[in-house]
């Protein structure tokens, strides 16, 4: 029998059917957990297990993974791991259905966060496939070292239910500014957190209309669009940011406010960038920087254009770096392009934010940065931002100013 997941196996797949057992009727909400070297899970585990349960099923799928050739205390970690679960599972008064995928030796090219996410990704199709639920049916992305409120299960599933036209959305997520980690981490974690809310939030002042957090731990996405939009990738980091840019041009994306998921703001070095990454440069180096507001500026300043593109060229007043910039991305040509396809003005703009989109105007901010301003101290910039936004916090430390952009933030985009 034809599946309605057959084509995407057949061009995106990575492996074959890893769980047997065969789902609830009424399962609507499947957790995914990439885990790698994981000493903690039983953390992540059992806050998803204490959660408010919603109307529905509920499954939690975990890819305890490594890469072929990976260390001997690596792979003895991953199988206390998968040992210490099974345990667990066995023992629960209230149990919490969880699948166990074991993946080893994956390809060291593709092995990572990436390809993890995807095998437990995939599994979701092929599990709310056999009940007739792509439509229905929601994966919560979730990390091995997070926990969440215990409304984080029930809300995903009346957010869902409220916004039945929304392929996904992104989770409020807040760093623990305390805990049983070192007081440095904690000190190191607020700038990091504060340069994420920052960039998301310059965005939107530019008038960047695609300006969503991108985290991996807090994000969700109906089981079809999934499907018809390729999938999962196999980076080994920013998986999360290059995922959702496909899935938030698609319109009707979502925030999801009134719960909230905890990532761990404990150092790491196992990705070229992230969280762990951040704050291990920032105990070495007790200071962080972020972009350049004035990228920002010279952004909104291109952006309040493109109601006029239908029909005028750009002015030759455009700021230095939009000038080399566009010139560099072929703005002519794409211009020329969108005007040939659009008839319209709202028209063109959709088009022109698919070509300007999350990847394009993260390359301006990094240019602006590199060729003209270099980089600011993040709580100053962060700060101005408020001002220039009409928000001024009660103090200036870094902790105030990112609990000022959490407050926002909380409020959700876009705003009346």
């Amino acid at each position: 029998m034809t599946r309605q997941t057959d084509a995407y196996f057949e061009r995106f797949g990575f492996c074959d059917r890893q769980i047997q057992a065969p789902p609830q009727p009424n399962l609507s909400l499947i957790v995914v957990i990439p885990c790698f070297n994981e000493p903690n899970l039983l953390t992540s585990l059992e806050s998803l297990r204490t959660c408010e349960r919603p109307a529905a099923s509920v499954e939690v799928i975990v890819v305890v993974n490594s890469a072929a050739g990976s260390p001997a205390n690596v792979i003895e970690q991953n199988q206390r791991t998968l040992a210490e679960v099974r345990q667990w599972s066995e023992t629960q008064s209230a149990p919490l259905t969880v699948h166990l995928i074991d993946a080893p030796n994956l390809p060291p090219r593709h092995a990572g966060v990436g390809l993890a996410r995807k095998i437990g990704m995939d599994e979701t199709l092929r599990r709310f496939d056999d009940i007739g639920n792509l439509d229905g049916g929601i994966i919560l992305c979730f990390d091995a070292d997070c926990t969440c409120a215990p409304n984080y299960l029930a809300q995903a599933e009346k957010h869902f239910h409220k916004h039945p036209g929304s392929h996904g959305c992104s989770i409020c997520f807040e760093h623990p500014l305390k805990g049983e980690l070192e007081r440095e981490v904690y000190e190191g974690i607020i700038p990091y957190e504060l340069h994420l809310r920052y960039y998301v939030e310059a965005l939107r002042y530019a008038g960047f209309p695609h300006a969503y957090h991108t985290i991996g731990s807090s994000m969700a996405v109906r089981a079809r669009a999934y499907m018809e939009q390729g999938g999962m990738n196999r980076r080994q980091a920013g998986e999360d940011f290059y995922f959702l840019h496909k899935l938030i041009p698609l319109g009707g994306f979502t925030e999801l406010n009134n719960t909230t998921v905890y990532p761990s703001p404990r150092a790491s070095e196992r990705v070229p960038f992230g969280t762990g990454r951040a704050v291990t440069e920032w105990l070495e180096k007790r200071q962080s920087k972020t972009y350049p507001l004035q990228a920002f500026e010279d952004l909104r300043t291109f952006l309040g254009m493109t109601p006029t593109l239908m029909k005028s060229t750009l002015p030759g007043t455009l700021p230095q770096s939009l000038h080399t910039f566009l010139e560099a991305q072929n703005f002519g040509e794409a211009l020329e392009e969108i005007r040939r396809n659009t008839s319209t003005a709202d028209a063109l703009t959709k088009r022109f934010f698919r070509w300007f989109d999350g990847f394009r105007a993260m390359k301006f901010v990094h240019h602006a940065r590199d060729t003209l301003y270099g980089e600011e101290e993040i709580t100053a910039a962060a700060s101005e931002l408020l001002e220039r936004l009409g928000e001024i916090p009660s103090a200036t430390s870094p902790r105030d100013v990112l609990l000022a952009y959490r407050n926002r933030q909380r409020r959700g985009f876009p705003r009346s």
